[in-house]
């Protein structure tokens, strides 16, 4: 992924939580096969942290996957910025967003380590599901697990990139987030609350 310097993600807790907030990825393999699926970061593990997933069995991704390195890619926020948003003419149209890349060598689990990533996964999304062993019960889980291939990805790389218009001027950057915050659109929406949070592209440059 191209990062000019003015647009890269710095900081480890932007990007862990980056990864958190959108962590349902698309995991790429040299055979340029994809898959798309929700992923746990572990960032205390190893140098740049770990992601556990799971494949379905019947995917055999997962068996061209093992010990090969591979990308997760962690899509955010993004919309399209009209060329009349700007205060300073000329000017094009283009697209803003946040994306994360994780690179790293994959490794499959065994069924005991595949149980706690995937209890990490539920504690996650709906942690009272843990406590819920008659919508879950242990046999019931443990049948299921049969189904899919647990995976740990040791990440060896992170390439992160916000680009949200904070190398444009104040007024240019003011017109924009104040068309997306304006806007109905779920994308345009969704993209101003990032930029907010983030304090990026806002105007006060």
């Amino acid at each position: 992924m191209h990062i000019p310097k003015n647009m890269e993600m710095t900081g480890e807790d932007a990007i862990k939580a980056f990864i958190s907030d959108y962590g349902f990825g698309v995991l790429v393999s040299n055979d340029l096969n994809a898959t798309h699926l929700p992923l746990i970061y572990e960032a205390e593990e190893g140098t740049l942290g770990c992601l556990y997933g799971h494949f379905g069995k019947a995917n055999a991704h997962w068996k061209v996957t093992e010990n090969q390195r591979v990308v997760v890619i962690f899509n955010g926020p993004h919309s399209y910025i009209s060329p009349s948003w700007y205060k300073t003419k000329p000017a094009v149209p283009t697209w803003n967003y946040a994306a994360v890349h994780c690179y790293g060598v994959l490794k499959l689990l065994s069924d005991k380590e595949n149980e706690w990533a995937m209890k990490r996964l539920v504690a996650k999304y709906e942690p009272d599901l843990l406590d819920a062993p008659e919508m879950m019960p242990s046999d019931y889980q443990a049948k299921l697990r049969q189904s899919v291939v647990g995976f740990r990805i040791v990440v060896d790389d992170i390439h992160a990139k916000e680009k949200l218009g904070q190398h444009r001027k104040a007024d240019d950057q003011t017109g924009v987030f104040a068309a997306l915050s304006d806007s109905t659109h779920p994308n345009d929406i969704a993209l101003s609350a990032y930029m907010k949070k983030r304090n990026l592209g806002i105007g006060n440059k």
